[in-house]
């Protein structure tokens, strides 16, 4: 009776991670509660009606100091002046590269003259592991409806390389221009490339 009872259980554990995997495009988007780097709390939910896009970052990483050349504030300037909400994510854990208090965030976001709308923290991880994020940079867009349109890679070449930026295919704003318009991502999912996030 106890084999079958751990059986059992070990199937239910699996079936659960199963349903839990990973986000799927033209699925909502999964739910999240964050506080910002100036103590605000926020959910998904407190968006509806907007375009939402999420930016999984650590400042450590050489692939984010790449496109924070000025490629990323670029399309932070051009998503939020058209009144969508950028989300910088912060999955580092403590003690993790890129973790930082809110107002080492805030330095990084005077810093660099970054435009997101707020910097959010996941310390545990669990917004990170809702939307499988892998990588930093790993970008995702969700409509106003709450339904995730893209997810996947800022850019089409996979180095830390400046230069490289102009040579690629931008992947992440060709998808937003297309959601911002009412049309459908193609592709609407990339592979993600830069540092492991640091869980």
């Amino acid at each position: 009776m106890k084999l079958t009872q751990l059986v059992l259980a070990a199937s239910a554990a699996v079936f659960s991670l199963g349903l839990a995997a990973a986000p799927q495009v033209g699925a909502p988007a999964p739910d999240f509660t964050v506080v910002d780097s100036k103590g605000n709390s926020h959910n998904l939910k407190d968006f509806a009606g907007k375009h939402v896009v999420l930016e999984w970052t650590n400042h450590d990483c050489p692939f984010v100091k790449k496109h924070y050349s000025g490629n990323m504030q670029a399309l932070q300037a051009e998503m939020t002046a058209q009144n969508v909400v950028w989300l910088s994510v912060i999955s580092s854990a403590p003690g993790k590269q890129g973790h930082v208090s809110g107002a080492k965030a805030d330095e990084l976001t005077a810093s660099r003259s970054a435009l997101p709308t707020a910097v959010v923290f996941d310390e545990s991880g669990v917004v990170g592991k809702a939307y499988d994020a892998k990588t930093t940079p790993h970008m995702y867009v969700i409509d106003k409806a709450g339904v995730l349109q893209y997810m996947g890679g800022i850019d089409s070449i996979p180095s830390a390389k400046v230069e490289d930026i102009a040579k690629a295919t931008p992947y992440f704003a060709n998808a937003a221009k297309a959601v911002l318009t009412g049309q459908t991502p193609d592709p609407a999912v990339t592979k993600p490339y830069g540092c492991s996030v640091k869980y």
